[in-house]
């Protein structure tokens, strides 16, 4: 048990724009084992990320997982296909089978269920046929999707990528102590 709480990235929807390169280099990173070359009209497999970016009247603002301490998605997954891996909250995207248990208990709205891609292929679901256009045709796999904060990246891409620098990284064990020493200070500056 290491007592160290979890790290999630947050938005500041003051200072994002709505250029969707958070997404673009999210994909980026997890689909390296997919040959994704990021050049434009390079593209074959649908961009799918790991967070939504928003857009409303007055609010442009990327939706993340908050990597919970108690985490819903985790508690409500019964295959554990979602687990804490160094302090962060993953799916094992082999593991998951589309149940959408997950994305109901997610209060953030940061789980997206989407077709499964594998050496830049659709995964076809076994034994599981859907009517299309011709009859009835093989049905691709979906599963669920979420931030994992690049864990196969080493730090989150989208916070580096970000033109408005509108993405940060939040260390909960530094942010306290940041918050600490400040609250140190405006103390001291007001016993002055």
């Amino acid at each position: 048990m290491s007592g160290t709480l979890n790290s999630f990235v947050a938005a500041n929807s003051n200072k994002c724009i709505g250029c969707k390169v958070c997404e673009i280099v999210c994909f980026a990173v997890h689909n390296k084992e997919n040959q994704v070359a990021m050049a434009v009209g390079t593209i074959e497999s649908p961009i799918i990320p790991r967070l939504y970016l928003v857009r409303g009247e007055d609010l442009k603002m990327p939706i993340q997982c908050r990597h919970c301490e108690d985490a819903p998605c985790a508690n409500s997954c019964r295959i554990g296909a979602i687990k804490q891996e160094d302090n962060r909250i993953v799916i094992d995207e082999t593991a998951c089978i589309g149940c959408k248990t997950c994305l109901l208990a997610c209060p953030f709205g940061a789980i997206d269920l989407l077709p499964q891609f594998e050496d830049g292929e659709a995964v076809i679901q076994a034994n599981l046929k859907e009517e299309g256009e011709f009859g009835l045709e093989e049905k691709v796999k979906t599963v669920a999707y979420k931030c994992d904060l690049c864990k196969e990246h080493g730090k989150p891409a989208c916070v580096a990528a970000c033109p408005q620098q509108a993405l940060t990284l939040v260390i909960p064990a530094e942010e306290k102590k940041r918050r600490n020493r400040q609250a140190a200070v405006n103390l001291l500056a007001a016993v002055k």
